[in-house]
C-alpha cells in the first residue's frame, strides 16, 4: 500500500507540487546565505562546505558543491541577475530551493542590541525553524533596538539574533566562545584579523572598548547594548573593513 500524497490547498487553489510543498512546510532543513556581485560570492567555497556538512548531519548524505555553484548560477540568469542577495535551502531528499532578493550591504551606523535570555538550539546548523531568536529580535526591535543579544542565564554571550557578534578589548579581537554559527563573514575575518575566542559575559562588556556584528550583508559597528554605550573605534572598524574588503571574489 502506498502512502497518498497530501492534499495542500494556497487560499483555495491546489498546490501544484504537494510533496515539495509539504518538505517544505515541515520547516526541517538548513540554509546558507550570501551576497552576489557581479555573479561572485566572497567565501564561497565556506558557503558550499557549510551546505554539505549541515546536510551529512541532518540527513545522512553530503552535497555536491558544483550542483550548488549550477543551481545559484542559472536562477541568476533565470532572473536576469548579476548582483542579488541570495539563499540555498536544503530539505529532506537533498531538495534545493534557490531564492534571491535585492542586493544589501550592512549599514554602518552603529547598531543597538538588547540581551535577552536565549540561546540557539543546535547553534552550529544554520536551521530552519528559527522561531525563538525571530521573536527575541522583533521583540527588540519593538523596543526600539536593532536587534537582540542572546544570553544565557548566567550572563555568558552568544551571538545576536541574527549575527555574530565580537569585542575589542584594546588588545584583541575577541569572539565569544560560547556555542553559536561560525559565519561565513566571522570565519573570513577570524583568518585576517588575528582575533580569539573565549568566554565573554555580561559582566565584561564595561572593560570592553568597542563591539562590532557580522552576517551576510557586511560589517557593522555597535553602539550599545541595554544601557551601556559603546564608542565606534574608528581605527578598530577601518581595519575590520579593510580585511572584509580584502577577501576575493569567487565566480559561482
Amino acid at each position: 500500500m502506498t502512502t497518498p500524497l497530501p492534499h495542500i490547498e494556497i487560499d483555495g487553489v491546489p498546490a501544484a507540487d504537494p510533496a515539495l510543498l509539504a518538505g517544505l512546510l515541515s520547516g526541517f532543513g538548513h540554509f546558507t546565505a550570501m551576497q552576489v556581485r557581479g555573479g561572485r560570492v566572497r567565501g564561497l567555497g565556506l558557503h558550499v562546505d557549510r551546505l554539505d556538512r549541515a546536510t551529512r548531519e541532518l540527513f545522512g548524505q553530503g552535497i555536491d558543491g558544483e550542483r550548488v555553484r549550477g543551481l545559484l548560477a542559472g536562477a541568476l540568469r533565470a532572473a536576469g541577475l548579476t548582483d542579488a542577495t541570495a539563499r540555498v535551502y536544503v530539505y529532506e531528499g537533498v531538495r534545493l530551493v534557490i531564492v534571491l532578493r535585492a542586493p544589501a550591504s550592512a549599514p554602518r551606523t552603529a547598531r543597538r542590541l538588547r540581551s535577552v535570555d536565549y540561546w540557539r538550539p543546535a547553534p552550529h546548523i544554520k536551521h530552519l525553524g528559527g522561531f525563538g531568536q525571530s521573536y527575541y529580535g522583533e521583540a527588540a526591535r519593538r523596543e526600539g533596538y536593532d536587534d537582540a543579544l542572546l544570553v544565557s542565564r548566567d550572563g555568558e554571550i552568544a551571538e545576536s539574533a541574527v549575527a555574530n557578534i565580537a569585542f575589542w578589548d584594546g588588545t584583541s579581537v575577541v569572539w565569544p566562545s560560547a556555542p553559536c554559527l561560525t559565519g561565513v563573514t566571522m570565519a573570513l575575518l577570524e583568518r585576517r584579523l588575528g582575533s580569539v575566542r573565549r568566554r565573554v559575559t555580561m559582566t565584561d562588556l564595561p572593560r570592553m572598548r568597542a563591539a562590532f556584528v557580522t552576517n551576510s550583508r557586511g560589517v557593522s559597528p555597535v553602539g550599545g547594548i541595554d544601557a551601556l554605550g559603546f564608542a565606534v573605534d574608528e581605527g578598530l572598524m577601518g581595519r575590520v573593513y579593510e580585511a572584509y574588503e580584502s577577501v576575493p571574489w569567487e565566480r559561482l
